[in-house]
């Protein structure tokens, strides 16, 4: 799992969320009648919001990070129709996959909210402040990219091509498309590294003249 270097990231990115997020919790301890043990339960939890607040985001993130950290409920109980040890292993690791999956779009989100496209000559005034914000963009999409490789890892785990679990066939599309390469996440991520050292670059490169 790639959460080890999350701690960091949250709180360099949303210390007001620290404050914020027990109160968010507080429907999952009053508002169920039952107890929230299991990954499938955590991934009920995970929704999308129509506007990407930060707070919003971190939410998801806890969901699918507790996700990936329960275990699994009995297959009697899984989000498809299990019948053997086989289908249950490629279960467990079509799941994995697709939570990474899900947590690098939620990252991607995240570092959205920090990163600039483009440095304008007249942001100069705020200079410093654009150069933290990339900062942390920076650090948001490090972490996507340590997801990426664990989705790909859980990806060949899952094996067995001639089985398919017609219930999640939305994970066994994705899986297919990241062993053909049509996901990559690891390209797209560079991508927006590339361009986040480039604005860098030009921040660095502006003085008082500049404006």
């Amino acid at each position: 799992m790639a959460s080890y270097n999350l701690s960091v990231i949250k709180i360099t990115i949303l210390y007001p969320v620290a404050l914020i997020f027990p109160l968010l919790l507080l429907p999952l301890t009053r508002g169920f009648s039952y107890r929230i043990l299991y990954a499938e339960q955590y991934y009920r939890l995970y929704h999308l919001h129509f506007y990407q607040y930060p707070d919003d985001t971190m939410e998801n993130i806890y969901y699918l990070e507790e996700a990936l950290k329960a275990d699994f409920c009995n297959p009697l109980y899984a989000l498809a129709q299990i019948e053997n040890k086989k289908e249950w292993e490629r279960y467990r690791n079509l799941f994995r996959m697709h939570v990474n999956l899900r947590l690098i779009d939620l990252y991607l989100t995240l570092g959205s909210k920090y990163d600039k496209m483009q440095a304008f000559f007249y942001n100069e005034p705020w200079k410093r402040d654009n150069l933290k914000s990339l900062d942390i963009a920076e650090q948001v999409y490090n972490t996507a990219i340590a997801y990426w490789k664990e989705a790909q890892t859980w990806s060949r785990k899952a094996g067995y091509s001639f089985l398919i679990l017609d219930q999640v066939q939305k994970w066994e599309n994705e899986r297919y498309r990241i062993q053909i390469g049509d996901l990559d996440y690891g390209e797209i991520i560079r991508s927006h590294l590339q361009r986040l050292q480039k604005v860098r670059r030009d921040f660095l490169a502006m003085d008082k003249n500049t404006y």
